[in-house]
């Protein structure tokens, strides 16, 4: 039984300016998810799950998920602010969605096997998937999971700045933290970043191994975004209850402080691609184009 993939895609595209999993990349229509969903099958994964809003259900299987799910066993989680353990609830002035850890937990009840997480906005690159799918198959340890790492010049755009996890690493090639950093500048070659809204600007090596979102794990870690997601809703929320934000890598970073967990960190060469201004559409869909031409992709994934 081949690992499953779910696929973070309940987030709204501000920047971007839309709803851009569903904005086509390439002339015969396909989105990025498409690339990563074929990059995933191809790679060895075989179930996919995305986690979408209820509201945008219809929409997405006509324009997505209906040519991905014809061809592979395809699931929906729907990630809902009322979806919270026994005892709390929604505060009154919360919109916006818990966060990428809790798009995981919507998915609990689909998960029966060791899985990857992705953002569907990103496209990550077929080794990536390669990666991963072998890490899941080949490692049978519970409390040992995976980061696909990329380095930092590979995963930055010319229209603005990006938000990514910068890692440390031991000499085992094992995870010791994520700090996330949520304006990164190029050029590529000289990155930096600000934590002031732009006032001053630090340097950042251009080989900084960051994450992607791009991680696999074992179902025991549910356990662990569970025990977080109380941690979070009783300590943290309260301090910004409209915007406070439940993310993956503080659950990696407290089993990794408890000791209860490690990481696995995976490297890879791969370039990043994705639309995180809609500036940024035009470099992509080049790329595409040149991988199609290199015949790395047929023109229709799905044919």
């Amino acid at each position: 039984m081949g690992p499953m993939l779910v696929i973070m895609a309940a987030g709204m595209g501000s920047r971007f300016g839309g709803l851009k999993q569903m904005t086509a990349v390439d002339g015969a229509g396909q989105v990025i998810l498409d690339y990563s969903a074929y990059d995933a099958l191809q790679a060895g994964f075989e179930k996919i799950v995305c986690v979408i809003k209820k509201e945008i259900e219809a929409d997405f299987r006509a324009l997505v998920g209906d040519r991905i799910g014809a061809k592979c066993d395809m699931h929906y989680a729907f990630q809902d602010l009322h979806d919270l353990p026994a005892g709390f609830s929604v505060p009154a002035e919360r919109a916006k969605p818990w966060g990428t850890a809790h798009a995981v937990y919507a998915a609990r009840d689909l998960i029966d096997r060791p899985f990857a997480v992705i953002n569907a906005d990103d496209f990550y690159g077929r080794g990536a998937f390669r990666a991963l799918a072998d890490f899941l198959t080949g490692h049978a340890d519970e409390h040992t999971h995976a980061l696909v790492a990329y380095d930092l010049k590979n995963t930055l755009t010319e229209n603005g700045t990006v938000a990514r996890g910068a890692c440390t690493i031991d000499a085992g090639g094992y995870l010791t933290g994520v700090t996330e950093l949520t304006a990164i500048q190029g050029p590529a070659d000289s990155p930096s970043y600000t934590l002031d809204g732009g006032a001053t600007w630090t340097a950042l090596a251009a080989d900084t191994p960051v994450s992607l979102n791009t991680w696999g794990f074992h179902q025991s870690f549910l356990n662990a975004i569970g025990t977080e997601l109380e941690k979070f809703l009783r300590l943290d929320m309260p301090n910004d209850p409209a915007k406070a934000e439940f993310f993956l890598p503080s659950v990696v970073n407290a089993c990794l402080t408890a000791g209860t967990d490690r990481v696995k960190v995976l490297p890879t060469d791969e370039v990043w691609h994705g639309v995180t201004y809609r500036d940024d559409l035009p470099a992509l869909q080049a790329a595409l184009a040149d991988m199609k031409a290199a015949g790395k992709y047929p023109e229709d994934l799905w044919a």
